[in-house]
């Protein structure tokens, strides 16, 4: 890593063409104002129009170009991956999140934390949009319960080491302060600019929506279960089981001192489909609790974060 380069700003694209010129125009002029070394790399996510031609003759630039579609999560990653920066900040390709805020995002990141996300307190989106962003919003404060109140806001700040220990796959780029809240990196917030699109579509849809769901499902059980499967999946089989004994018993009584005939009622077979989940449901985390136990040693790490050893 060049140890003389202090910021990194990483932006995925895909269909930019009419953004990307003005886009780096910002970034630059963002970037000289801090007085600092600084980079930008922009990853280009399988564009079909004219987003990396209108890339040529920007400088400084480093461009990632991929073979096809990954999606914004991988450009990210790929970007991430190239950086050099003490601190890296990652925003859209879209003109609507304002280089001009970088500033105060590394403003807040001297004051310690590792992390600082933007906030659109303001949005210039359609109505619709501003709807399923708010039920994602009030989803995530159910599961994930962090402290930030815009995660789909792509400008944040990270410091380098952050991102020593960690891949990202799926839509998870909007749940990364999220990932590193439960490692015990601090996480600050700070007002932004958002600005209406002027040139092009927004790649957000259904389908993103749903994926972002299933990843947000994902880190509800990392923060209350990745120590600990068995206790999901062990808990939730022995309550079933019990639930299935407790009928089968039921049963019996009928039975045996009222003589009810069971061949025409459907709680025995109730009974034992509950013991049989419940016994699956007990495997399967014992399974769980030991894959988790091969994972954190074949990685060498354990399940917890250490930020410093003080020797006096």
């Amino acid at each position: 890593m060049d140890e003389n380069l202090y910021l990194s700003v990483v932006v995925p694209l895909y269909d930019e063409e009419g953004n990307v010129k003005e886009l780096h125009r910002r970034i630059l002029e963002a970037c000289q104002a801090i007085g600092k070394p600084f980079e930008i790399i922009f990853v280009d996510d399988g564009s079909k129009d004219g987003t990396v031609k209108n890339c040529e003759g920007l400088s400084p630039l480093t461009l990632i170009k991929f073979r096809k579609n990954f999606g914004q999560t991988a450009s990210f990653d790929a970007g991430i991956k190239q950086s050099k920066g003490e601190i890296i900040v990652m925003m859209d390709g879209d003109l609507q999140n304002d280089p001009a805020d970088i500033k105060l995002l590394l403003a807040k990141i001297g004051e310690g934390f590792d992390v600082v996300a933007g906030w659109r307190w303001k949005r210039k989106d359609s109505l619709s949009k501003k709807f399923f962003s708010r039920g994602a919003n009030i989803l995530r404060k159910i599961l994930i319960q962090d402290q930030i109140h815009d995660s789909g806001c792509s400008l944040k700040a990270y410091r380098r080491t952050c991102f020593e220990d960690m891949d990202l796959f799926g839509e998870m780029h909007r749940f990364i302060p999220a990932l590193l809240e439960l490692q015990g990196y601090s996480v600050g917030e700070v007002k932004v600019s958002h600005h209406p699109r002027t040139s092009g579509v927004t790649k957000y849809n259904w389908k993103r929506a749903m994926k972002g769901f299933v990843d947000m499902i994902s880190i509800w059980f990392w923060r209350k279960y990745s120590n600990r499967p068995l206790h999901l999946f062990g808990g939730a089989g022995i309550t079933l089981s019990l639930v299935g004994s407790l009928i089968l018993l039921w049963m019996l009584v009928d039975k045996i001192l009222f003589k009810v005939q069971l061949s025409e009622k459907i709680w025995p077979l109730v009974g034992i489909f509950l013991i049989l989940v419940g016994v699956q449901l007990f495997v399967f985390g014992l399974l769980a609790d030991i894959i988790l136990k091969s994972y954190y040693k074949g990685q060498g790490k354990m399940n917890y974060n250490i930020k410093e050893i003080i020797q006096n």
